[in-house]
């Protein structure tokens, strides 16, 4: 008997429904039957739902002769039901990868409770995930197995069947079955909480709920609409045959009255001619179903008395009022918007008039992210050098409180941004300022850049429009003839820019200042910094931090943290790094051992907290090298990437660690241990040599000393050669870094020993041996 069966009745949905099963079948959690139910569609999802059941036994397929709709098709199901549980999935969502894993753990630690709630997030055509607005009800705190009565607040998620779990034998003591018609889902999910003796829920989101543009049942014309009646109906006969949950009655009945304003106000959904029938009914429930001690919140009260009393006229004038007063709002807005627009343009001109101030250097980063990245590390050092020196961070409000407390915030847009860009003499971010600032003679534009480039930028972008999209190539070497200095961590970098960035700016070969911090951190710095992002000590951290994909709208995680980690064992944890330009979490599924970090303000300090780097394309790599720690390269869809952006060279070829092509060589590398032997060793040694010439942990104090200081004896260092057979130029001809069995790599010098952290250590020290118990060659 297998511990789910998973339910997902289909209809019209061939588009989906590769996606759906797929959802269920690439689970972890294997454990369960899938019944597949056709209800008689007249497109392929018959034909869909027999070639899955051919080639996976866990499908069973299951051929209505007739549509009969989807609660009835869902029945069909539960009578072919065998598993523990019941969870159902409509045939256009997915389920989340381990969503089925948590589910079973979180029953267990409940002691098989009859109803497991869980969560859902809401995604759309265009890419955005939101998540259930009501997920901090499903907060797992307390008793992990409670009663309604005990959590009410839980009639506020979404009435929905899919996003539960249903002991199998509470459904068959009760009888609960779906009823025909629109809204189905009411008097089951009412009904099975009611009753449910113990309930548990999962804080974890486990189904994405498609919002399809057309198509969806809820949003077509239909006088269908209706049945939500009869639902009601239905779900207020079974409080009157159960006695005990008369308690209910009060909250079912506001409830049943929040759903048909919904129904009544919704633009799409009742035929035109038909709101005062559907107000008579309501009107007519209102009186049938009325109970005392309903509480009603202030906002909805006018809405439930003009239900109660009928007032079809009155409520529709005041919900065209209501409409109507949004609409001018949200004109009203644009113009005070376009007028402060205006308003600032003419201050910002009135600025430019006045003298340069010489004392005033304005800093940002990652277009106006929080304080990081070069452009932080500069900003540190020439408080530190420069006498007098006044400098101004610029970061949207969220981000303020990353700031310095010497440093002024100014946030974009402001009265205090404009004066700062025309006002400054120094002017320093690591993308461009906004295009509309005018560059005076007497300012000083310092581009510091955010990596060493893999992917192609610049004008190379110009025969790749997928990575290019809408990029105004004339804008940005409008942009590009405002810079004075552009900083450079290596002579591949300084090539790249000088072609991709051509103008008459000069090229600081200086390394990169955010990473002085690797060079110069010691032992209680990377000790306070575990602790403070919460890494379990003696634990081994993996920090995994992709880049973003041009050919992907939306973050697509290339790897399970859950599969990984139960194959490593306990004494890993994985530290997850969403690229900046997504602004979401990397991993939307908890997990004890990820640790989500997307957040943090600075990624050189989880560099220096973590042991190793698995990435793939990221400039990331490059940085980390500077640590002399594991990097490992989880590069699955290298043709792709490589299609759609370009790189300036195979890193194949110079590689800074064992190269995995798949999920599977991935943890393969792990538990051999080649992650962290010898080879990864030379590999990285190499990639370092080329790549890290600059980098002595005093880059912010030569950048510092000639652009402030105007210091022009201040020289880059002097890299260390490279080895016989090598080019720092020219990519090293080793074969790809997946096994011992590929060609020699060259033993470059070694670079500056960075201070050792836990999993740091040389590999003499014993500290080290913790990590390294068996190089392998």
């Amino acid at each position: 008997m297998p511990r789910f069966s998973v339910i997902v009745p289909a209809y019209r949905v061939q588009a989906y429904l590769h996606d759906s099963l797929d959802s269920v079948l690439t689970q972890s959690f294997d454990d369960f039957e899938l019944i597949a139910v056709d209800d008689c569609s007249p497109d392929a999802c018959g034909a869909v739902i027999d070639e899955y059941a051919a080639r996976d036994p866990r499908v069973r397929a299951l051929h209505l002769p007739e549509n009969v709709g989807l609660g009835r098709a869902r029945n069909a199901g539960i009578a072919e039901a065998t598993g523990d549980y019941l969870l159902f999935l409509d045939s256009d969502d997915t389920l989340t990868p381990g969503a089925l894993r948590a589910v079973a753990d979180r029953i267990d630690a409940a002691g098989d409770p009859d109803v497991l709630v869980y969560d859902y997030a809401r995604t759309y055509w265009s890419g955005e995930r939101v998540r259930n607005m009501f997920a901090d009800r499903l907060t797992e705190t307390g008793p992990a197995a409670f009663t309604l009565a005990d959590r009410p607040g839980l009639l506020k998620v979404l009435m929905v069947v899919w996003n539960k779990a249903y002991r199998r034998d509470f459904v068959e003591e009760h009888g609960f079955s779906f009823p025909p018609g629109y809204y189905e889902d009411t008097p089951w999910t009412y009904p099975t909480l009611m009753a449910a003796r113990s309930i548990a829920v999962l804080d974890r989101v486990c189904v994405d709920y498609r919002q399809r543009r057309r198509g969806n049942i809820l949003s077509t014309t239909s006088h269908r609409h209706f049945d939500v009646f009869d639902q009601y109906d239905r779900v207020f006969a079974f409080i009157d045959a159960h006695p005990r949950l008369a308690v209910w009655r009060p909250v079912i009945f506001r409830r049943m009255l929040d759903h048909f304003s919904t129904v009544f106000t919704a633009p799409d959904r009742l035929p035109r001619g038909s709101r005062a029938a559907f107000f008579r009914r309501a009107r007519a429930h209102c009186r049938r179903y009325r109970a005392t001690g309903v509480t009603v919140p202030r906002r909805a009260r006018l809405r439930h008395g003009l239900f109660r009393i009928g007032a079809h006229r009155v409520y529709r004038a005041l919900w065209t009022a209501r409409t109507l007063r949004g609409r001018l709002r949200r004109v009203r807005t644009a113009a005070l918007r376009a007028l402060r627009g205006a308003v600032l343009q003419a201050h910002y001109r009135t600025q430019l008039r006045l003298p340069v101030r010489a004392d005033l250097a304005v800093f940002a980063a990652y277009w106006h992210r929080g304080y990081a990245c070069n452009p932080a590390a500069i900003e540190t050092k020439a408080r530190e050098l420069v006498p007098g020196l006044r400098t101004a961070w610029i970061c949207r409000p969220e981000h303020a409180h990353t700031v310095p407390c010497g440093t002024r915030r100014l946030t974009p847009g402001t009265f205090g941004y404009w004066t700062a860009l025309a006002r400054a003499k120094y002017l320093v971010n690591n993308v461009n300022f906004d295009r509309r600032l005018v560059k005076r003679p007497g300012q000083v534009l310092l581009q510091t850049h955010h990596g060493t480039p893999l992917k192609t930028m610049g004008l190379d972008l110009l025969d790749r429009p997928a990575a290019a999209r809408a990029m105004d190539f004339d804008v940005l070497l409008a942009n590009v003839d405002k810079w004075d200095f552009s900083l450079s961590a290596n002579r591949h970098s300084t090539l790249v820019w000088e072609r991709a960035y051509p103008s008459g700016y000069t090229t600081l070969d200086y390394g990169y200042p955010r990473n002085d911090v690797l060079r110069r951190a010691t032992d209680a710095d990377v000790a306070r910094l575990r602790e403070t992002i919460g890494i379990p000590e003696g634990s081994t951290a993996l920090l995994y931090a992709p880049t973003h994909r041009d050919y992907h709208r939306t973050q697509r995680p290339l790897l399970d943290p859950e599969r990984l980690l139960r194959e490593l064992g306990p004494d890993f944890v994985i530290l997850a790094r969403a690229h900046y330009s997504y602004e979401a979490p990397l991993i939307h599924v908890p997990h004890p051992r990820v640790i989500d970090v997307s957040g943090h303000p600075s990624v050189e300090s989880l560099a220096l907290a973590s042991d190793a780097l698995i990435t793939d394309y990221s400039s990331l790599m490059f940085d980390y090298a500077n640590l002399d720690r594991p990097i490992v390269v989880h590069s699955t869809d290298r043709e792709a990437y490589e299609a759609a952006r370009g790189t300036y060279f195979d890193l194949r070829s110079c590689p800074p660690g064992p190269i995995a092509h798949s999920e599977e060589e991935l943890i393969d590398l792990f538990v051999t241990g080649l992650w962290r032997g010898a080879r990864s060793a030379r590999l990285r040694a190499a990639f370092r040599t080329r790549f890290c010439p600059y980098d002595d942990g005093d880059a912010a104090e030569r950048v510092v000393r000639r652009v402030f200081l105007d210091d022009t004896t201040v020289r880059p260092p002097t890299p260390a050669p490279a080895a016989a057979g090598t080019d720092m130029v020219t990519a090293m001809t080793t074969s790809d870094a997946t096994g011992p069995e590929h060609g020699p790599v060259p033993t470059p010098v070694p670079p500056t020993p960075v201070p050792p952290g836990p999993g740091t250590a040389p590999a003499t020290d014993p500290a080290r041996r913790r990590l390294q118990p068996a190089d392998r060659t």
